[in-house]
């Protein structure tokens, strides 16, 4: 029979986990389906966890986001383990490649580099030393080491990056809206004229640029689009509720009584910003 004991020793910490892993995925006593699983079917849940972690911070839901944490974690501690089994890497070596990564990079915290210089100094040392790391790998091109699998909108932004780096890049806003407006002028035409996989074309080329005139704006693009889609929902449930209070839903209820309500909730939140809060005189 299995020894249980650091399964249910509380304080075990991080080898309670490993071992909870290990056991699931013991071929002869683990779990069905966690046996089954394998890097391509266990990679689409750390994405979802990555994520998760990303919407507890954005709410500020501190204490799920202690549980969302312990979620990615494991997803973590998953690959480790297959990694073992297959002979690739271990959980140790896992630490201990991230570690010295981390040293390597800060030099100005754990070498002998002085720490007397601004954030953005310490940004281009970073890039610097990737950048060294990536030749050290045989990367060649700018845009080696970008990963494919990024959401397409992070990848835009790292791409462009990339590319500004060594100098091809917009030097001023201006330009970037001048594109804009071009790429939006030639997705126009394509509606009216070409296929429907040139549509898709050159809507990516808009998104791309949209991306880039974020980075410009010194903005987060995948960010600026979330706190968007948060206040596209709050706007449109407060639709759907004042629809309720009529006995109307969406689909009984017309484009023009939605757009009128939702102008209504519009105003109503500009006036909560301009309304001062409890107490304040100035």
């Amino acid at each position: 029979m299995a020894d249980d004991s650091l399964i249910h020793d509380t304080d075990a910490g991080i080898d309670r986990l490993l071992e909870i892993m290990r056991r699931l995925r013991d071929p002869d006593t683990g779990c069905p389906w966690d046996i089954e699983q394998d890097f391509t079917s266990i990679a689409p849940y750390t994405i979802e966890e990555a994520y998760e972690v990303a919407d507890a911070i954005e709410r500020r839901a501190w204490p799920e986001l202690e549980g969302e944490l312990g979620d990615l974690l494991l997803q973590t501690v998953y690959h480790t383990q297959m990694g073992e089994e297959a002979g690739h890497f271990t959980f140790q070596s896992v630490l201990r490649n991230i570690s010295d990564k981390m040293v390597a990079r800060h030099p100005h915290v754990f070498g002998d580099e002085s720490r007397d210089k601004s954030a953005e100094q310490q940004t281009r040392d970073w890039e610097a030393i990737k950048a060294a790391e990536r030749a050290g790998k045989a990367q060649q091109g700018a845009l080696d080491g970008v990963a494919a699998n990024l959401p397409a909108l992070l990848r835009a932004l790292k791409l462009q990056k990339r590319a500004a780096r060594v100098g091809f890049d917009w030097g001023d806003t201006r330009d970037v809206l001048a594109k804009i407006r071009e790429e939006a002028d030639e997705l126009a035409e394509a509606r009216d004229h070409l296929t429907q996989d040139e549509i898709e074309e050159e809507t990516g080329d808009l998104l791309f640029v949209i991306a880039n005139l974020a980075r410009h704006l010194d903005v987060d693009p995948e960010a600026a689009l979330r706190r968007t889609n948060a206040k596209f929902i709050r706007r449109f449930q407060a639709v759907e509720a004042r629809l309720a209070a009529q006995g109307k839903r969406p689909e009984t209820s017309s484009l023009d009584e939605m757009d009128a309500l939702w102008d209504a909730v519009k105003a109503d939140e500009k006036a909560a910003k301009a309304r001062p809060l409890s107490g304040d005189r100035t």
